[in-house]
């Protein structure tokens, strides 16, 4: 894990941390041409930084938890005197004054900015395809897509080119793409890590206010762990981000985790399914109380998120045909197709029912135990030719 490798370049040589940038920007020289994830190398900035770390540790100054660790950027996050493209030709030269509050935080916490990487036009894609820097490819596989919006973070994490990224997230945009390029990502709750640009539109839409988070991506779970410790907290810059504790009272009891191993709306491919039964059962293994069950109102969630944001998104259709590349603009008339038109009225009426799926989540979870015997049965009966002494016992509901 990275922060292991920074705890042992502090005690190392004077040239670790020089080297360890150095290393990076070899792996990107070598692999980035077949992959396009990163698309601009922040190289001298980066040495100089590298330099400057170790003449700290040199010195026996106060070292940062990430002291000299080497992390980039998706292009839709402020790093300043380097664009914020969001992907987009007119937005090559958008070029930021100061950081984002994140990347304001690694930076404080000694991490060395290495490089930006790409994403689909406006971040509104689930594949990673921009019009200023064109297809990222999946590091497994040229023939899978990286996901999106954060696929370049993604692709360049997975890949070896950065041990630490930044991206966000409104529809998936960390989750997804982490998914595909076989990394982990962390989405978390609005509010609990700040976000703010200080390029035009420096305020975003309610859909952003309300759903709109960054959050880091990395290659193992505890280096998020470490991350979200640096990025959380209240920002001046961002009037919504709250001190939420990181760390809760202790569990009375063994933690329950739900597995569902075919959600609603869709099929799940045998593979997706058996890693899922792969990782309950390594729970259960480790002591966790592992329980069937499916989140309740699914497909309404979905329904009414995209009536939510497509409908936000819609007024500004116009302005994207004049931005965006041309299968960006496709992807995004497709959407705007399949979501039914709301006017005011209708717009009053998603924000009941989201308030109304809120309650009955949060309702279900103070019951979650009936509820996981009502998903239970369903479960069983998918599973019902699988023979018993193969089953894991946490397809059993209790």
């Amino acid at each position: 894990m990275f922060r292991d490798r920074a705890r042992t370049s502090h005690r190392g040589a004077r040239d670790d941390l020089a080297e360890v940038v150095e290393a990076h920007l070899a792996r990107i020289a070598q692999v980035n041409p077949m992959l396009n994830a990163v698309t601009i190398v922040l190289g001298d900035a980066a040495r100089a930084a590298a330099d400057a770390a170790d003449r700290r540790v040199a010195s026996g100054g106060a070292l940062g938890p990430l002291h000299g660790v080497p992390f980039t950027v998706k292009e839709n996050i402020d790093v300043a005197g380097s664009a914020t493209t969001q992907g987009l030709p007119a937005l090559a030269e958008a070029v930021p004054p100061r950081d984002a509050p994140i990347v304001e935080r690694l930076r404080g916490a000694g991490a060395i900015p290495l490089a930006r990487t790409n994403m689909p036009d406006l971040g509104l894609r689930v594949h990673t395809e921009s019009t200023l820097r064109g297809l990222t490819r999946n590091p497994w596989s040229a023939a899978h897509t990286t996901g999106g919006s954060s696929g370049g973070e993604a692709a360049s994490i997975a890949s070896g080119m950065s041990p630490l990224g930044l991206g966000n997230d409104i529809g998936g945009s960390l989750r997804n793409p982490a998914h595909c390029c076989g990394i982990a990502s962390l989405k978390p709750t609005t509010g609990r890590i700040p976000h703010a640009s200080s390029l035009p539109p420096e305020d975003g839409s309610l859909a952003a206010q309300l759903m709109f988070v960054e959050g880091p991506m990395a290659r193992h779970v505890a280096d998020l762990r470490l991350a979200l410790s640096i990025l959380a907290g209240p920002h001046p810059r961002d009037p919504f981000a709250v001190p939420a504790p990181l760390v809760g009272p202790a569990p009375a009891g063994r933690v329950r985790v739900a597995v569902d191993e075919q959600p609603a709306g869709g099929s799940t491919a045998p593979e997706v399914r058996d890693a899922v039964r792969a990782a309950a059962d390594a729970l259960a293994r480790a002591g966790y109380e592992v329980v069937a069950a499916a989140p309740p109102l699914l497909e309404e969630i979905l329904a009414t998120w995209g009536a939510w944001l497509v409908n936000e998104l819609r007024p500004t259709l116009p302005l994207f045909a004049d931005l965006m590349g041309p299968s960006a603009i496709k992807f995004i008339e497709y959407v705007s197709d399949a979501v039914p038109e709301r006017d005011h009225v209708g717009m009053v009426e998603v924000m009941t029912e989201r308030h109304r799926i809120a309650r009955a989540c949060r309702s279900s979870r103070s019951t979650r135990r009936s509820c996981c015997r009502r998903c239970g049965p369903s479960l069983r009966s998918r599973t019902a030719a699988t023979s018993r002494a193969r089953r894991p016992p946490w397809t059993r509901s209790p």
